[in-house]
């Protein structure tokens, strides 16, 4: 499942990353490579609250697949002619893709993980690292193809991620396997808890995304790169890596800390460090970009197990909200901070940003922690209030 989100967060990654080439090659200004990333996350922002509620009805494991392939084959074919309507069209297929995937691939990894934010922590790390790996693979393709007519190799890791969810598809089909994990909870919603959250997580999207769509040119910018785009290339690839460091840490600090203070002081740390990142002169800018980076990641899968356990009726909607809209929603801003850089400059454009994660982290502060069930042992090891039953007995198997 791990693998499997790599294979499917490449293409996230990747409209960011093909935002350089689409400066260089095509002549486009901030505005209209910002409608390039709303296109990718228009749709999906709004079609992935509504996957998950379909799959609150009923499981579909053959969306896993499906989906990948999606999402490969609009990326692949995004640089293939010159006209921006069909860029923006391919992409946006691509985001329907990505959509599709996250709350039914979030059900089936909360239910083998046991519920525990550990493994929630683990599958979400695979994603991040198909961001990372997005940047390089970009400007691998666009080398070997020749400029951006070599997007359709792009297509390569859509058909290596579904073909490793066939593995996954068997296994649901055991008795009883494709159901666990989608509403066998019990306890009570807090709606108000969840509202909450998922504020936090729409500011958090603002932020990163904001930052991951104007980044590269950012850094290229102030470094002095001129037209070589490898600056922006190497911020972007620190930014997806030190999320995947991020993710990996946030499960550690839950443990230690719980997931909403672990949340709350990490996103202080993010606050401090955009601001380090658009106002430091020199290289440094690499080390802000890192601690942006951990700082935005570390509440990352915390907050998908956090809606799990106040949403504990509805899954799916909770995993599409707060693992999905993580990312799409903050792309809705993007137009909005590209025609304020044409209009002023990029860095005064990307100063707002700063406040992103202050936001968040008021939000945080009005949260607690959901209880945990009776019979668990850990401070939200097996989750909160949702997760009994099956889920809690199988999850020391699973540590």
């Amino acid at each position: 499942m791990s693998v499997g989100h790599a294979c499917v967060d490449v293409y996230q990654g990747a409209v960011a990353a093909l935002v350089p080439f689409l400066v260089a090659e095509r002549g486009y200004g901030y505005a209209a490579v910002s409608g390039v990333v709303l296109a990718a996350s228009l749709l999906s922002s709004v079609a992935q609250p509504l996957f998950g509620a379909v799959t609150d009805r009923r499981p579909l494991p053959w969306l896993l697949p499906a989906s990948t392939l999606l999402s490969g084959v609009g990326m692949a074919l995004s640089g293939v002619g010159d006209s921006y309507g069909l860029t923006l069209a391919c992409v946006a297929l691509s985001g329907i893709g990505v959509a599709a995937y996250h709350p039914e691939s979030a059900r089936v990894a909360r239910a083998v993980a046991g519920g525990g934010h550990r493994g929630m922590a683990w599958f979400s790390l695979g994603g991040n690292l198909g961001f990372a790996a997005a940047p390089l693979l970009v400007a691998a393709v666009v080398a070997v193809g020749g400029g951006l007519r070599g997007t359709p190799l792009l297509v390569l890791p859509a058909l290596a991620g579904a073909l490793i969810c066939l593995p996954v598809l068997r296994s649901l089909g055991g008795p009883g396997a494709a159901g666990a994990g989608a509403g066998a909870s019990a306890g009570p919603d807090d709606v108000r808890a969840f509202v909450r959250l998922s504020l936090a997580v729409v500011f958090r999207s603002i932020a990163f995304t904001g930052l991951s769509t104007f980044l590269a040119l950012f850094v290229t910018q102030r470094l002095g790169g001129g037209d070589s785009s490898s600056a922006g290339t190497a911020a972007l690839v620190v930014l997806y890596a030190g999320g995947a460091v991020g993710s990996v840490l946030g499960g550690a600090l839950a443990d230690r800390w719980g997931r909403v203070a672990a949340a709350r002081r990490s996103y202080l740390v993010a606050a401090a460090s955009v601001a380090g990142l658009l106002l430091v002169p020199g290289p440094a800018v690499y080390l802000f970009v890192a601690l942006t980076s951990a700082g935005l990641y570390v509440p990352f899968s915390l907050q998908v197990t956090l809606g799990q356990d106040y949403l504990p009726s509805r899954i799916g909607t909770a995993s599409g909200v707060t693992l999905g809209l993580t990312v799409s929603i903050g792309g809705l801003a993007s137009p909005a901070i590209g025609a304020l850089a044409d209009a002023t400059s990029l860095r005064t454009a990307l100063l707002p940003l700063v406040a992103m994660p202050v936001l968040s982290w008021l939000l945080f502060r009005g949260l607690r922690e959901p209880a945990a069930p009776a019979a668990g042992g850990g401070r939200g090891d097996q989750g909160g209030p949702g997760d009994q039953g099956t889920i809690v007995e199988t999850a020391p198997t699973v540590r």
